[in-house]
């Protein structure tokens, strides 16, 4: 079996290992590559996914696992579909079993070297991945053991679309967080490295959280649920709340895109990419503000509330900003002047973008009482072992002349005990 024979996996990722394996199992003359170098290419990848075991099985679970195509996007958002696209999964997953049931030995011994046997049954002290977290690559070599235990393309057929209902497919299956990237059109592309942030670590604030959650969880439930905006104070916790409801919401399909304001006349588009996919995205921007003279809050506006084509249920806007109206205004907008009769229709426009987020959070800063509150949980969660009296004075001096009373600031100073204290 050939891959350009495949019909709905044609484009599978990392074709250069599936090929060159490929050629080495057919044997054609003048068609097989070196086996070192595929096997090299092999280890590597799955060192960086934190693969062990059957590297081969691995491998092509992962294929599977990450194709985006007829069948494993229909059965994402539907699970088991009719039609006669099932008739062309089995075609793809009966190449797939017979690349699948391919002795490592076997191969070795066709080839008279001793390589692929290593893979077929490899240990790792480590087993980190580098490319997306451990559940992903638990449930993916969870995947590949599933499948070499299935006789027929049948029960193939049977697992991939449990697989493909129950994780979805694709980036957006294995990643949590995206961000835009602007190649012939804008392109989501995964943000491998995020910072992992939990409600738990934030103090303080719970009624400002619980009202984030609430919000939140309608949204991955399927109910009602508002865009929000979250504004106030620098340092106060609006980006780590809501880094924090993505990582919390992550394993029932919550997923989130940053966007920034010079991309807003791409949201059309990016809204577009996701609107029919079985995940829940948040669009989010952080420290949305514009300056008079900037109009691309025109175009968030009519993402919002305001154009033609409805706002898909899948997609919410959460905002963060240090300006409740989000537009900075002039002493001067606010004047009646002669010369322009409209005035306060100019104001208005500006108003109204804030006004379009159904949901607003104030994160004003703490009060003494409250910054001493987040500095001991702080220290207590960090292990530093103080009089309360004598942490209390060092943070104090710290605040003076580290930017005043936050929740950022009381981060940095327990930062800084942590790095000076042996």
């Amino acid at each position: 079996m050939k891959i350009n024979e495949l019909i709905l996996y044609r484009e599978p990722g990392h074709k250069d290992i599936l090929e060159g394996m490929a050629a080495l199992m057919e044997q054609e003359k003048g068609h097989t590559p070196n086996p070192y170098k595929v096997a090299g290419a092999l280890a590597d990848f799955s060192a960086a996914h934190g693969f062990k075991g059957n590297l081969w099985h691995s491998f092509l679970a992962y294929v599977l696992a990450t194709n985006e195509n007829a069948f494993s996007m229909a059965c994402e958002i539907r699970g088991a579909v009719e039609g006669t696209v099932n008739a062309l999964a089995l075609h793809d997953f009966a190449i797939f079993k017979k690349w699948f049931d391919c002795d490592l030995e076997a191969l070795d011994r066709l080839l008279g070297i001793h390589v692929f046997s290593f893979l077929g049954k490899y240990e790792s002290a480590g087993t980190h991945s580098t490319v997306f977290n451990r559940r992903i690559r638990d449930n993916i070599q969870a995947l590949s053991e599933e499948l070499s235990r299935a006789g027929t393309e049948s029960q193939w057929h049977l697992i991939m679309t449990e697989f493909y209902r129950r994780f979805g497919v694709g980036k957006f299956g294995l990643h949590k967080a995206f961000r835009i990237e602007h190649k012939e059109r804008p392109t989501i592309v995964p943000i491998k490295n995020i910072e992992h942030v939990y409600l738990d670590d934030l103090v303080g604030y719970e009624s400002q959280k619980k009202k984030l959650i609430e919000n939140t969880e309608a949204f991955v439930e399927g109910r009602e649920a508002n865009n929000c905006l979250l504004f106030g104070d620098s340092g106060t916790g609006k980006s780590s709340s809501i880094k924090a409801v993505l990582h919390k919401y992550y394993d029932q399909g919550l997923r989130m895109i940053e966007i920034y304001k010079h991309q807003f006349k791409d949201l059309s588009d990016v809204i577009g990419q996701i609107k029919n996919r079985n995940y829940k995205f948040i669009i989010y921007m952080d420290d949305l503000s514009f300056e008079e003279f900037e109009v691309d809050y025109k175009y968030l506006k009519a993402i919002i509330e305001g154009g033609l084509e409805v706002k898909p249920g899948n997609v919410l806007i959460y905002a963060t900003s240090n300006r409740r109206h989000l537009i900075r205004e002039n002493f001067s907008d606010k004047e009646e002047v002669r010369e322009d009769m409209h005035r306060s229709d100019t104001v208005q426009e500006k108003l109204s973008l804030s006004s379009r987020f159904g949901v607003t959070i104030y994160f004003g800063r703490p009060e003494p009482k409250e910054f001493k509150k987040i500095v001991t949980t702080l220290a207590k969660r960090a292990g530093i072992d103080m009089e309360e009296e004598e942490l209390l004075l060092l943070a104090n001096k710290w605040e003076l002349s580290h930017g005043g009373i936050s929740g950022r600031t009381a981060v940095q100073f327990i930062t800084y005990l942590k790095g000076t204290r042996k």
